[in-house]
């Protein structure tokens, strides 16, 4: 009632300016113009300093109007007005008729008196009108920061959020999901969580990788729970105004005290919830993070309202916001394991024509280290590769294409390789698998390929043999004799001035390796003293408060675990160099080759059937050109003697 009392005074004041603006715009126009009469004009007009004359005929009047120009430089301008029949006669008259040879004459008919004052007052309204838009905007929102305020800039961002999802959409993260069920439970049946004398946790913090199902799982907490479910992102807290962040949340939980029982979930929390600088409450985001902390836990009381948050950045947050009574529970998510992989990857094939030849077994063991969203993606890209090949079922082949794809990008088949290069690819790939086979601590081997994908010449999906959540010395230093084998190889093959820039990556994932077992695991001869604390390490820093003599002490030791898995890896290639020989030419001639062939190899030391009949199909026709019976001058993909490419291929 107040606002539209409000409104109606300031529209009467408007209305009131605008009557006066008009009034003022009018006199002055009139004001600033001389009346003549005839005998004035028949004076000036024989002295020829009249200009710009124009002359309105109307049925009764004429107007004539202009400027004088004096001898002086003065501008008068003047206006006259006679009647109808003074102004024939007047046409008699040879002065006048001058004057009206250089007079643009109209018709006032033809443009009435109101028409002319709204051309003329036209952009002044259209500004008023504006102004009384954006005023009633203000004034409907609260204010420029109000719910629908004219710049969009609403205290309360949290939307409320209705979902299909449901509990039985989620797979491979069982025990959490336990504990996102069992809040739905106690908003749907609260009197038997109180009889037990137990209360509702305030808040459910929910962090892990990106990818594993964090959103999803308060997206299925919204289509179960019969109760309101507001979103929002850490993000749209923060505006370019001093205070607008803090206000937004207090909106946010004042409208959710209205709806409770109710959920509130915010995703991706780092962006409001990071530590307090020592500049206590200089910046908007501490303003915004204090807000929220007295709303979650305050002299206030928020009885129905559950917070849940998601972030992969738990170790940014201030630790204000983790105690209990705010965040009570903190529910890890991590990578799935390999029969949630399995799960995930069947909940997901529900939907698509999967042909019933697939292990999922066998997928699950060639998928390490995917994410849930990875795994729905791997499947998305088996079905539109089965659209793109035409064929009407999803088969293992499109499903280890899918693999690839989401590993290293679409092959490049069409990449010409050299026979050099494709030697080195072959001997590079066959190293890395090798190291597999004959290292008991090292991954087991699941597909070595020399197809190009993006800047890779070639890739090997190795797996843990057991899927465990520790790593002892002996394995961590097996995985870096796994990623140096590839340099070995080449080393003992083409000789050590001939090693290449193939290995790059693989140095670097081996350095990373010794140094974050150096610096942060104890496992070196420098001791159990940690130099890079998990803070340093979640900022990116890769170096920690110490001096430069022990900087040097950590080089040097981190350079001493390189060489020995070096000597290690090179010592296994030597001794079973006929089988690296085998793996390298089946490579060279399949381009691919799966665990069941490589195993092969291992226990029979010969090449699989699979090469031996493509390689007998490579000689048929070798055979056949010579004779001259196939005359087919486009190049064959599988050709190895492409003269016309120079191109360094790289490890992935």
């Amino acid at each position: 009632m107040n606002k539209k009392r409000n409104w109606w005074f300031f529209t009467l004041i408007l209305l009131i300016f605008l009557a006066l603006l008009i009034f003022g715009i009018v006199y002055f126009l009139n004001g600033s113009t001389t009346q003549w009469n005839i005998d004035t004009l028949h004076n000036y007009a024989l002295t020829g300093n009249l200009q710009n004359i124009h002359m309105v005929v109307s049925n009764n009047v004429v107007t004539i109007s202009g400027y004088l120009i004096s001898d002086d430089g003065a501008i008068t301008q003047f206006s006259i007005t006679i009647a109808r029949d003074a102004y024939n006669l007047l046409l008699l008259e040879d002065w006048f008729a001058s004057l009206n040879s250089l007079a643009t004459v109209s018709d006032g008919s033809s443009t009435p008196l109101w028409l002319t004052l709204l051309s003329s007052f036209l952009p002044f309204i259209i500004m008023i009108l504006i102004y009384v838009w954006i005023f009633r905007m203000m004034m409907k929102g609260g204010g420029m920061g109000g719910a629908g305020g004219i710049f969009g800039m609403s205290k309360n961002r949290a939307r409320q959020t209705k979902s299909d999802v449901k509990f039985s959409d989620v797979a491979g993260i069982s025990e959490e999901k336990a504990e996102i069920v069992e809040l739905v439970d106690y908003l749907k049946n609260p009197s038997k969580y109180a009889s037990a004398g137990a209360r509702v946790p305030k808040g459910v913090l929910m962090e892990g990788p990106p990818g594993t199902g964090k959103t999803l799982l308060a997206k299925a907490v919204a289509g179960e729970a019969n109760v309101p479910f507001f979103s929002i992102a850490g993000s749209e807290f923060e505006e370019m105004f001093v205070g607008l962040g803090a206000s937004r949340v207090r909106e946010m939980f004042a409208d959710a005290k209205k709806t409770a029982p109710c959920i509130i979930f915010i995703d991706e929390i780092d962006a409001v919830g990071r530590k307090r600088s020592a500049n206590m409450g200089s910046g908007t985001n501490e303003q915004t993070l204090n807000q929220l902390l007295v709303e979650m836990d305050g002299f206030g009381t928020n009885s129905g309202i559950i917070v849940m948050a998601a972030t992969n950045r738990v170790d940014v947050l201030d630790s204000a916001l983790l105690r209990p009574g705010r965040f009570d529970r903190t529910i890890q998510i991590s990578l799935p394991d390999i029969r949630e992989r399995e799960a995930i990857l069947r909940l997901h094939a529900r939907n698509k024509k999967i042909s019933p030849k697939v292990d999922w077994r066998r997928v699950a063991e060639r998928t390490p280290g995917f994410s849930g969203a990875q795994l729905e993606n791997v499947l998305n890209e088996a079905a539109i590769l089965m659209v793109r090949e035409k064929k009407p079922i999803i088969s293992i082949q499109e499903i280890d294409e899918a693999i690839d794809r989401v590993v290293g990008g679409p092959a490049k088949k069409s990449r010409a390789m050299t026979a050099q290069d494709k030697d080195i690819v072959s001997y590079h790939e066959a190293g890395h698998a090798l190291i597999g086979l004959k290292l008991d601590s090292a991954s087991k081997v699941q597909k070595v390929t020399i197809i190009p994908r993006g800047n890779a010449g070639g890739y090997t999906i190795m797996t843990p043999k057991d899927e465990s959540v520790f790593s002892s010395i002996q394995d961590l230093e097996a995985s870096i004799a796994g990623y140096l084998g590839g340099r070995a190889a080449e080393s003992i093959i083409f000789g050590d001035k001939n090693v290449t820039t193939g290995a790059h990556d693989d140095l670097d994932k081996a350095t990373n390796i010794a140094r974050r077992m150096v610096t942060q695991f104890g496992m070196s001869s420098l001791g159990m003293t940690k130099f890079i604390t998990m803070q340093d390490d979640a900022y990116g820093k890769t170096t920690g408060a110490y001096s430069d003599e022990t900087a040097a002490k950590i080089d040097a030791e981190i350079a001493k675990m390189l060489d020995r898995s070096y000597e290690i890896a090179k010592k296994i290639i030597s001794e079973h160099r006929d089988t690296l020989e085998l793996i390298a030419e089946s490579l060279k001639i399949l381009e691919t080759i799966t665990a069941e062939q490589i195993e092969f190899i291992n226990k029979n030391k010969k090449l699989p059937q699979e090469v031996i009949d493509e390689k007998l199909k490579r000689e048929e026709r070798k055979e056949k050109e010579e004779r001259g019976e196939i005359l087919d001058f486009s190049p064959d993909e599988n050709d190895d003697t492409d003269p016309t490419n120079n191109s360094e291929e790289k490890d992935k």
